[in-house]
This record gives structure tokens, C-alpha cells and sequence, in this order.
């Protein structure tokens, strides 16, 4: 018997002192734990080594985190970046064919930034490389010369879609966040739903037409200081709700 949900986070492989560890900001960890009422656990990214059947098994819900790497283009047909473009192809073996499995199988999901573009990648979907450099597309790109407490700030509105799961749980038809990336949604995949837009048109969130459980991807960090925001933390709390609802049924086999 399992009393609280287990949900698998995603990591990153990132290079420390000459050595590769496995990575993920601990903003991304404490959000699960303080708002959702969950126990992460770190699943590393081993590729196809991952036994995506088994992790599932074990695991109550998959949150995938942002990253400043980006998901290489070759998995939706685009272009070769440019030189000194951050990937992390071990991510991208792991987590997007988890993706698919994990909401063929009703486990709920939840998708942050990097983890929004991987599942739009995921179901057949297109990125934009650099979205400021697309005609009609504003920056999104966070100014790293200023502090986290303003570059993690509001940045713009997002427009939700009436009737949509965010716009019920906001309340509200605009939402305002925060905006730190690079790549965006360039083609929408079938069988995704808009959740939120962006001034600019650009697709801020989604969620995934008919799925057993909760599976939303949003571009934004509602981890950001989650418990003094109410919206995010209404966001990790119906999260966390899901995941029980898979724990409870998990017990009760």
C-alpha cells in the first residue's frame, strides 16, 4: 500500500567540474513536494537503456522539467541547429518515447518548458528553433543579466481557452507568467488540444484530447515560488490529485 503518490521527474545531463551528472533544479523537485503532495523521485536519463514499461509500473505520475538545452531537431524533421546549440540527447532518448507511453497507460502527466516542446515532439508535433527570429513572434527569452526574481517574473498574458481545463481552473480568461525560452510550438501535433496562447499567437499550453488522466504540457514555470502563486499552485495541486487518484487504483489491485 502506497500512502503517497511516486512521480518520476525527468533530469538532465549536465557536466560538473569534468564530470557528467545526472541533473534537475531543485525548484522543480520542492514544487512537487510542497504543492502537489507527492515524493519525486530522479529518474535518470539512460536513453534507450530507460525500460519505459518498468518505470511506469513504479511511478504514479511523470513530470517533465525545463532545461536550457533544446530538443534536437532531427526528432521533428527540422533543420541542424547552429553551432553551440545546448542538446541532450540522452534526455531525448529517454523521455520522449515515455511520453506516449505513459499517457497510453493513464498515468498523468505533466509537462514544463523543455518538457512542453518534448511532448509536442512526442505526438508528431514541430518546434520553432529561435522563436524571435519568426515574423510576427515576440522575444521569450528570459534577460539572464538580471536577477532570477526578475527574469522568473511575469512577462506576458496568456489567453485561456474558454471551457479548457486551465481556463477552469484560473477562473479567469487571462492568466499572466512568466517566459524563458528559445524554441516554441511551430506546428501543433494531432491530438493535442490549445489550453493558452500567447499575445503573439504562439501556443503556451495543451493538453492531450481524450486522455485517461491529466496530461497538460505549459511553455511557463509555474515552479517558480509555486506556493505564493495561486494559479501554479492550483496547477501542481489538480497534478497531485491525479496522481493519487492512479496511487489509489494501484492499491486497490
Amino acid at each position: 500500500m502506497r500512502s503517497v503518490p511516486i512521480v518520476a521527474v525527468s533530469s538532465c545531463i549536465k557536466d560538473v567540474d569534468g564530470y557528467a551528472n545526472y541533473a534537475v533544479g531543485i525548484k522543480y523537485v520542492n514544487a512537487l513536494a510542497e504543492a502537489a503532495g507527492v515524493t519525486p523521485i530522479i529518474l535518470p536519463s539512460l536513453g534507450s537503456s530507460t525500460h519505459a514499461e518498468d518505470v511506469l509500473k513504479v511511478c504514479d505520475g511523470l513530470y517533465l522539467t525545463g532545461s536550457v538545452s533544446n530538443v534536437e531537431p532531427h526528432h521533428f524533421g527540422g533543420e541542424p541547429s547552429e553551432a553551440g546549440t545546448l542538446h541532450d540527447p540522452q534526455r531525448d532518448a529517454t523521455i520522449i518515447p515515455l511520453i506516449r507511453q505513459a499517457v497510453q497507460e493513464g498515468v498523468p502527466v505533466f509537462a514544463i518548458c523543455r518538457g512542453f516542446q518534448e511532448m509536442n515532439v512526442a505526438f508528431g508535433g514541430t518546434l520553432h528553433q529561435k522563436v524571435h527570429v519568426v515574423a510576427g513572434k515576440i522575444d521569450h527569452r528570459e534577460d539572464r543579466t538580471q536577477t532570477p526574481d526578475v527574469y522568473f517574473g511575469p512577462a506576458h498574458e496568456v489567453e485561456l481557452v474558454e471551457g479548457g481545463l486551465l481556463h477552469g481552473i484560473a477562473g479567469a480568461s487571462r492568466v499572466s507568467v512568466n517566459s524563458l525560452h528559445g524554441q516554441g510550438v511551430a506546428q501543433l501535433a494531432p491530438g493535442l488540444d490549445v489550453e493558452a496562447t500567447a499575445p503573439d499567437g504562439l501556443i503556451e499550453a495543451f493538453c492531450v484530447k481524450g486522455a485517461k488522466a491529466f496530461a497538460l504540457g505549459v511553455q511557463w514555470h509555474p515552479e517558480w515560488k509555486v506556493m505564493e502563486n495561486a494559479f501554479a499552485r492550483a496547477l501542481f495541486e489538480r497534478f497531485g490529485e491525479a496522481c493519487r487518484g492512479r496511487a489509489e487504483k494501484r492499491n486497490e489491485r
